[in-house]
């Protein structure tokens, strides 16, 4: 199944792809040689842990290469702003606070709270996809509490 990713996100999974096959499988490589040559494999922890490390390490490296291959990147110069969307950056106002908060809408793995970017599949995204301007979204979270936001400012 395809994965919508920015340009961003995918050429950070391809650095983190590379560090562990440069890197770390070399390094957990060397940590088994060095284990084995302690002697007696049946009784040593340091190669069991080192070839559990392996098998975690090539599970790890599997998954982040079938992301990279099933990743679609998003064209942003296609994105229209006239609509909340994923990568739309949207100033909102909490009608319970009468605050403001800006969200930038981002695919799952590139998601980040501190710097207020939220997943498109979290209830806030899902609540304002597709709203203008001016338009009101209610959302209901999780925990049965319910938000209401109005859409002040939709951008890139």
């Amino acid at each position: 199944m395809a994965s919508y990713v920015t340009q961003e996100g995918l050429n950070k999974m391809k650095v983190e792809l590379e560090q562990l096959e440069t890197i770390e499988r070399p390094r957990i490589t060397q940590q088994i040689a060095e284990a084995r040559d302690k002697g007696d494999l049946s009784e040593n922890a340091e190669y069991d842990a080192a070839k559990e490390a392996q098998g975690m390490l090539e599970m790890k490296i599997s998954k982040l290469k079938d992301m990279i291959v099933n990743s679609k990147v998003i064209n942003e110069s296609l994105l229209d702003t006239s609509k909340v969307s994923i990568l739309t950056t949207v100033r909102l106002k909490n009608n319970g606070t009468n605050k403001e908060q800006v969200f930038t809408l981002v695919p799952d793995n590139e998601s980040d709270l501190k710097s207020g970017k939220i997943s498109v599949n979290t209830p806030i995204a899902k609540g304002l996809l597709g709203k203008s301007v001016g338009e009101t979204a209610d959302v209901l979270l999780p925990n049965g509490n319910q938000l209401s936001f109005e859409v002040l400012e939709i951008s890139l």
